[in-house]
């Protein structure tokens, strides 16, 4: 486990590292901008999973299966919200359905603890889930940067779980059209790093229109850009810090 500065979780957790560079959110991906430096200092669970393309890194498609992490929360004693695979997309098809199994048996061996798992592979994710055990501490979510992914909704809603969650971050296009019926909670956050690009308010009201309307807690993460500690998180005037009813 790691303590993080992710303003919607408490600590990460993974049992996975590598990924793919899937769609246009895939382009700045902060994981794979760590995972080269960890890389490049020789931590063995990320060799092989960047290679240099340009004046960056990227994916190579390996991933590692880290069997020595999957015990850890088990030493957790205090309840945390853990974010899994924050270096990593737990149901992308490089990951074995078996391997996906142990994870949610630690999942469920420590009741203590509230699992979050966000993916861009809804699709696999709402196959495999029937086959998993309905946890109440494990909420389930995706990750849409713009309308050309929206169909990920329609995904995350087939996917049987105790609480449902979309990551709007990056958000680098308008999502008008989305719809949040069946989905508990929406964290919207622009991008930040050097090649950021820009947010606009007009898509974040859309996302706080369609929370209303479906009744989803809304958090807002950040402005982002290159400086995210300047732009803040100061949304109409206050922060956005909601997180869904079962957490109450």
């Amino acid at each position: 486990m790691a303590d993080t500065s992710i303003e919607w979780t408490d600590a990460t957790w993974n049992p996975v590292a590598g990924c793919t560079v899937l769609t246009a959110g895939c382009t700045n991906c902060y994981a794979m901008r760590m995972a080269a430096r960890l890389q490049a200092m020789g931590v063995p669970k990320y060799q092989g999973l960047t290679r240099k393309s340009g004046e960056r890194h990227v994916w190579t498609g390996a991933v590692s299966l880290d069997e020595t992490a999957l015990a850890a929360p088990k030493a957790w004693r205090k309840p945390r919200l853990i974010f899994v695979n924050s270096m990593s997309d737990l149901f992308q098809s490089a990951v074995p359905a078996t391997f996906i199994r142990r994870v949610w048996d630690t999942m469920e061996a420590t009741p203590q603890h509230t699992y979050q798992i966000l993916t861009k592979r809804p699709d696999r994710m709402a196959e495999i889930a029937p086959d998993l055990p309905l946890l109440p501490n494990v909420w389930l979510g995706t990750s849409v940067e713009n309308s050309a992914v929206l169909e990920r909704l329609d995904h995350l809603r087939a996917t049987p779980a105790a609480i449902r969650f979309v990551s709007y971050e990056p958000l680098i296009g308008s999502v008008a059209g989305g719809d949040l019926t069946g989905i508990h909670w929406a964290i919207v956050g622009g991008e930040s790093g050097p090649k950021a690009r820009p947010i606009l308010e007009d898509w974040v009201d859309e996302i706080y229109d369609q929370c209303e309307d479906a009744g989803a807690a809304f958090f807002f993460k950040q402005w982002g850009g290159r400086n995210k500690k300047a732009a803040g998180r100061a949304y109409r005037g206050r922060h956005w810090d909601n997180l869904p009813a079962a957490t109450a």
